[in-house]
This record gives C-alpha cells, sequence and structure tokens, in this order.
C-alpha cells in the first residue's frame, strides 16, 4: 500500500507544477532555437538543402569560413565601436541626467517623464525619425543648421561613409540615455544624504563628495547599467537596419546585420548559425564576468570574517 505524501512532497511537487509553463516557454521559445541553431552550425546547410533535407555534417567547417571572411571581422571592429561609443555617451548623459534629477526642481517629474518617450518607442520608430532627421536634403538637423546662418555645417550625414556610423551612434545614445538616468536615479536615491551632510561639514567640496562618496556608493549599479547597456547595445540591428541597412558601402554593417546578411541575402544558413553563435560571444563573456563579480562580493564580507 502507498505511503500518502507528506505536506513538504505535496508542496515541493505543487511547485514544480507551476514551474511547467515557464520551462515549457523556455524549452520551446529559448532552448530549443539555440540548440537547432547550433546544428545548423555544424552541417552544410543552403536554402536547397534546407528544403530537400539533405544537410551534410561539415564539422567546424562553417565556422572557419566565417572566421576567414575580412566582412565578418569588418563588422566586429564595427560592432565593438558602435558599442564602446553608445556606453561611453548613454552612461554619462544618464548619470549627469540622473545628477540633475536626484534634486527635486519645478516641473522635474514632467520633464523626467518626458525624457522616458525615447525609450518606450519602437526602435524602428526611433530609426525612422533619425533617418528623417539626419537626411542630407531634408533632414531637420541641416535645415536648423541653416536657419542659424550655419550652412557650412551642413551634411549627408547618413551617406557619407565617415559620418554614418557618427549618426547611428547619436541615434542610439538618445534611445539609451533615459534608461541608464532612470537606473542610476534610482541608485542615487539609495545613497544617504545624511553621508554627504557629513561630508560638507567636514569641508568636502561637491566634487570631492561626488569623487569620494557617490562614484563608490554608485558602483554596483554602475556596473549593472553598462552591462545590461553591452548586452543590449551589442546585438542591435532593428535601429542601424532602418537607418542605414549596413551602408554606405558597409560603414555601419554591424555583426548583427552581417549575421542577417549571410542568413537572408545569401541563404548560407551554416555559416549564418556559426556567425550567429559567434555574435553570443561578447554577451556571454561579459555576462559570466558579472556572475563571478557578484560571487566575489557575496563571498568577501565572510572571507573578511574569518
Amino acid at each position: 500500500m502507498r505511503q500518502p505524501l507528506s505536506l513538504s512532497a505535496r508542496r515541493s511537487r505543487t511547485g514544480y507544477l507551476f514551474c511547467l509553463p515557464g520551462l515549457a516557454f523556455l524549452a520551446l521559445f529559448l532552448a530549443y532555437p539555440l540548440l537547432y541553431n547550433v546544428w545548423t552550425s555544424v552541417h552544410d546547410v543552403d536554402l536547397g538543402q534546407l528544403l530537400g533535407g539533405a544537410e551534410r555534417f561539415n564539422g567546424l567547417d562553417n565556422y572557419r569560413a566565417v572566421a576567414g571572411d575580412p566582412a565578418f571581422w569588418h563588422s566586429v571592429r564595427l560592432s565593438l565601436v558602435f558599442t564602446l561609443a553608445s556606453l561611453v555617451l548613454q552612461f554619462t548623459i544618464g548619470f549627469a541626467l540622473a545628477l540633475l534629477f536626484a534634486r527635486p526642481f519645478p516641473l522635474g517629474g514632467l520633464l523626467r517623464s518626458l525624457m522616458l518617450v525615447a525609450w518606450l518607442l519602437p526602435p524602428v520608430v526611433s530609426g525612422t525619425l533619425f533617418r528623417w532627421m539626419l537626411d542630407g536634403e531634408s533632414g531637420a538637423y541641416n535645415a536648423l543648421f541653416q536657419a542659424v546662418g550655419l550652412s557650412a555645417l551642413s551634411h549627408d550625414w547618413l551617406t557619407d561613409p565617415s559620418t554614418s556610423m557618427a549618426g547611428v551612434v547619436f541615434a542610439n545614445v538618445w534611445v539609451g540615455v533615459p534608461f541608464n538616468m532612470l537606473l542610476l536615479l534610482v541608485g542615487l536615491h539609495t545613497i544617504d544624504p545624511e553621508l554627504h551632510e557629513a561630508a560638507a561639514i567636514d569641508g568636502a567640496s561637491a566634487w570631492q563628495r561626488f569623487r569620494h562618496l557617490t562614484l563608490p556608493l554608485m558602483r554596483p549599479v554602475s556596473v549593472t547599467v553598462l552591462l545590461l547597456g553591452l548586452l543590449y547595445t551589442f546585438k542591435v540591428f532593428d535601429l542601424v537596419f532602418v537607418m542605414t541597412g549596413g551602408g554606405p558601402v558597409d560603414a555601419t554593417r554591424v555583426l548583427s546585420l552581417y549575421v542577417y546578411e549571410v542568413f537572408f541575402t545569401f541563404f548560407r544558413f551554416g555559416q549564418g548559425a556559426a556567425a550567429g553563435l559567434l555574435l553570443l560571444v561578447v554577451p556571454l563573456l561579459a555576462g559570466a564576468w558579472y556572475v563571478r563579480r557578484l560571487r566575489h562580493e557575496e563571498e568577501a564580507p565572510a572571507g573578511g570574517a574569518r
């Protein structure tokens, strides 16, 4: 005769049952596509073979082909430039705005809410908006320069290879600044105001308080904001695709656009899958570093107490 389950066993079974929908979702929309992508990356798959089911195993040939493609490394360099420039500008401007909104002032809440519009808009909408504003003939920025007598600064921003990347970075910064500002503002509100008051009484200037109090106390939040920015920015596709399509002459073909072209322009699905997996390397390394850092911080107090 079967023994009845204990209360703790029934609760555990109930907990697993509640987890099943989430696990099923992850398995269907995350694990399966990822595993299928890994399978495709080690097979010779083009459009005809995909439809006919005649894929041939080729080991690491797709990875060798991608690694030997100069266009791939060109896209890697562009992605690193795009990501680094966007992160530095987003974080710097976001931090400055967070410091501004940390102190109450008239209409501060309204201005903060209006700034979030840039983050709430879909990237396709933001890209279309900036493509219009940076247009060489009818763009708003060139019209503004002409209106204030600075016609010499008018330029075909997105059709010139020397300035197209700057235009795309400018648009991405506009999109990302509100997100950085919001998280950093939350971090600033967690700092005890009495610390700044005590430092001011001791004669510390505003810069000294910022350097020796605010920055060290904001380090955990800052690292999180930069990591999230890296994870999002390195894989940006829609904004760049809408604004330039990777041009002109591949001046803005970041790694995500390279993967897209290999997949849907040349129909080299095996190489596209390999390039897509290589696209995950930087975010995975950043995530692993962050997890290791968190564990180190959690173990530090215990280690220091011994």
